[in-house]
């Protein structure tokens, strides 16, 4: 399968991009591997005639927005994101008239549509920057209130505005102060995901995004116990084989998961499934991600 899956690539002048909670047999025969950030870039710069996002739907439309003449295909139709879906247009609108002189800045963990409304996207990455480029000095931020209370941290200065409330993503919500404590009886450097509650930001030894978790590990020693989704430790495993890192089974995106190599080579076979979006919707959402690429070149 894949042998087969590599000649449909090469026949059909297919990129697979693969975000670091897919499968490790995805991340293997992906093009890309990385985090939101990394994969919004990759997908700018690609010059395929395919475009495949193994992740879930609001990473393809993403690499639509930034490739309009290009096909890009989901293999997983149903793939979603429970964090995306706490964010919609209305609630975006519903606060724009609350709040008229704020500055709109949306998680690209957030779909085409709510994308299309924000003044800036921004990745957990980049989500410190993005806001600090800004000249307002209240932000409407939306859909993670724990990356929106991480901002608010490193500025104080501005009034960060989570949008909903109570917006999170169910598998870093997940992590306790019994992990926590756990993570110190072995000694280990905590690394935590700033989608983490805000009170295990504040135990944790470091906060990174993934991709920032595959960079600070080329340079660390020790064990680290890695607060995110449980995929992000097999990919430190095959990148670090030397060191030690410890996950939380439990720690599992459903939705991250649901791609299989099936479901990779009959979506090269069929070139499905599409993504389709509105060209004005494209359009004023491409200007948000455009804008927050431009803060991080």
């Amino acid at each position: 399968m894949e042998e087969e899956i590599r000649a449909l690539k090469a026949r059909k002048n297919a990129v697979v991009m693969a975000h670091n909670y897919q499968p490790l047999e995805i991340q293997r025969l992906a093009d890309v591997v990385g985090d939101s950030l990394e994969i919004a870039v990759k997908a700018k710069e690609a010059r395929a005639d395919l475009i495949v996002i193994c992740g879930v739907r609001f990473m393809a439309e993403t690499a639509k927005i930034l490739n309009p003449e290009r096909k890009v295909i989901l293999p997983v139709k149903d793939a979603g994101c429970p964090l995306a879906d706490f964010l919609t247009p209305d609630l975006i609108r519903e606060a724009k008239e609350r709040y008229p002189d704020a500055a709109v800045v949306v998680y690209v963990n957030s779909t085409a549509e709510v994308k299309a409304l924000a003044d800036i996207t921004c990745t957990s990455a980049n989500a410190v920057r993005v806001v600090a480029s800004l000249p307002n000095d209240t932000i409407l931020f939306g859909p993670d209130a724990n990356l929106a209370a991480y901002v608010q941290r490193h500025l104080p200065e501005k009034t960060i505005i989570p949008v909903p409330p109570g917006g999170h993503c169910y598998v870093h919500a997940g992590f306790t102060l019994a992990d926590i404590e756990a993570a110190r009886k072995r000694g280990a450097t905590i690394v935590c995901h700033p989608e983490c509650p805000p009170e295990i930001q504040e135990q944790a030894d470091r906060i990174a995004s993934t991709g920032g978790m595959v960079r600070e590990a080329a340079a660390g020693e020790g064990p680290w116990s890695v607060f995110t989704e449980r995929e992000m430790v097999s990919r430190l495993r095959v990148l670090y084989p030397g060191r030690v890192f410890y996950e939380k089974p439990e720690a599992v995106c459903a939705d991250m998961k649901m791609t299989s190599l099936a479901d990779l080579r009959r979506a090269l076979e069929r070139e499905e499934y599409e993504i389709v979006l509105s060209p004005g919707v494209m359009e004023r959402a491409r200007q948000a991600i455009e804008r927050m690429i431009a803060v991080g070149a």
